[in-house]
């Protein structure tokens, strides 16, 4: 298994009528995101360091032909990004048509698309980033705490009110509906990801899990409907209810034979009374009836979740043991140095520094500057290292600049240091592209991400500027590990 994927406006759900969660769907609950738009694979490229191997987040990495990768926006915006293998889609409009539709829904229960690329064989969708892994990662493969009942109560209601919400918006299908396809926001919100809303390409399928979850009428027919849904929202519960990835027909033999506690999960005792216990298992029962017709819509699912909500008034980083994303974090000195903006307190720790963390870069020179231009070009590095030690910052920049275009592209400390020279001369958004450009390089380097927040903040751009102080404190934090 790969890294984990790891892509809000509402208040959380404290109960009320059926319709609470439709009220506002039309009115402003989509936030700050912006409209569906289409984008360049240079784009693309740049956002996930050259598709990196270290941006990769889809936790079928290895496996699946298609991959998705974390990355981050030329305006800071981090963003869930899937690249389809070259076979898919061949058809370009129908790509296009079906990104579109999807790009239209914007629901705060969803982890929603925000645009596309179709350029040559490429196809990519760009959705929201949600930071805190899966359902899968959650339930099945936890490591400091199980999810407990109350959040597994609410993670069945958040997805029932997200299908209910594409269904009222003529999106009732949703493809291979599994663990995988639920993903936590940065407030540990479950979302449903909208890449399962797109109509199939040519190289997948329906569904792509074990046969003994798949719906018995896709098995007959190989189409998904909105019953077939349902069926898979069943297996979910299921899920919720035993921590366990447990085939359809075995838990009905057990619920036939009233045999409830080989089916729930053995953490959740003492958590819940029989009463609700019994209840999930009856809505499981009815979304897995063998005939289509038979089983629930997402209404009435929603309808019959809203009783069941326990401790609503306990948010949801709380309840899943994940520290809340709007308290202060602790910072290092480099960090506190970028939040201060104490530009000679991070030329220190550069300068420190040195270039250690160039180690591993690979260096990328041709036969003509082996032999005609190594010895000038590396001059013109070695002149700025002493200017940049001397605090002389204009003279470090030309000498950099050089160094860097001559063509040799590998040195993130090159960008960092030149990026601190544009900050010491007033020059922020030069300073801010150079520290990009060092991230390109290297993905997981805390110090791009905290030049990042030092030239966002001077820029005026406080928001993004926190963002990317965080992403530099557990870029540090996760380094300080793994060192």
């Amino acid at each position: 298994m790969g890294a984990k994927l790891t892509c809000c406006w509402e208040p959380e759900h404290n109960g009320g009528s059926d319709n609470h969660h439709l009220e506002h769907e039309d009115s402003g609950e989509s936030g700050d995101l912006p409209s569906f738009r289409q984008y360049t694979v240079e784009q693309l490229r740049i956002a996930t360091s050259g598709f990196a191997v270290e941006n990769i987040v889809s936790e079928h990495g290895e496996k699946a032909p298609n991959v998705v990768y974390k990355g981050k926006l030329e305006n800071q915006r981090r963003v869930a990004i899937k690249r389809f293998s070259r076979s898919a889609w061949p058809d370009r409009q129908q790509f296009l048509e079906e990104a579109r539709a999807v790009g239209q829904l914007r629901n705060h229960r969803l982890a929603n698309l925000l645009g596309c690329c179709c350029e040559g064989d490429e196809r990519l969708l760009v959705a929201e980033f949600m930071p805190n892994e899966t359902l899968a990662k959650h339930l099945f493969h936890w490591e400091s705490q199980p999810m407990k009942w109350a959040m597994r109560l609410r993670v069945a209601m958040y997805l029932a009110e997200a299908l209910e919400y594409c269904t009222s918006k003529g999106r009732a299908l949703y493809h291979d509906l599994n663990a995988y396809r639920i993903v936590f926001d940065e407030d540990a919100n479950p979302k449903l990801s909208c890449f399962g809303l797109m109509k199939n390409s040519r190289d997948g399928k329906s569904y792509s899990t074990n046969l003994a979850f798949t719906p018995p009428e896709y098995l007959r027919t190989g189409r998904v409907t909105p019953e077939s849904v349902m069926y898979s929202f069943g297996t979910l519960l299921l899920d919720l209810l035993s921590g366990k990835h447990i085939p359809p027909s075995h838990a009905l033999d057990l619920i036939r034979d009233r045999n409830l506690e080989m089916l729930t999960d053995s953490c959740l005792e003492g958590q819940f009374s029989n009463d609700d216990g019994t209840e999930l298992v009856r809505l499981a029962s009815r979304c897995l009836q063998y005939e289509p017709r038979e089983r629930p819509n997402p209404k009435s699912l929603v309808t019959a979740l809203i009783p069941l909500q326990k401790e609503t008034e306990v948010s949801s980083h709380e309840l899943m043991g994940i520290p809340d994303s709007t308290a202060a974090f602790p910072l290092t000195p480099l960090g506190d140095a970028c939040l201060r903006k104490d530009l000679t307190a991070i030329h220190e720790i550069l300068e420190m520094l040195g270039y250690k963390d160039d180690e591993g870069t690979a260096t990328e020179l041709s036969f003509e500057m082996w032999t005609n231009q190594m010895q000038e070009t590396l001059n013109s590095k070695k002149k700025g290292d002493v200017a940049f030690r001397h605090k002389e910052f204009s003279a470090a920049i030309d000498y950099y600049t050089q160094f860097i275009d001559v063509g040799i592209r590998v040195s993130p400390t090159v960008f960092a240091r030149r990026s601190l020279c544009y900050l010491m001369t007033e020059r922020p958004l030069e300073a801010l592209n150079d520290a990009m450009q060092a991230q390109v390089i290297s993905p997981v380097w805390h110090i791009a991400s905290y030049l990042q927040a030092t030239a966002l903040s001077t820029l005026g751009r406080e928001n993004e500027g926190q963002v990317a102080l965080k992403e530099g404190t557990v870029l540090e934090g996760k380094r300080d590990e793994n060192p």
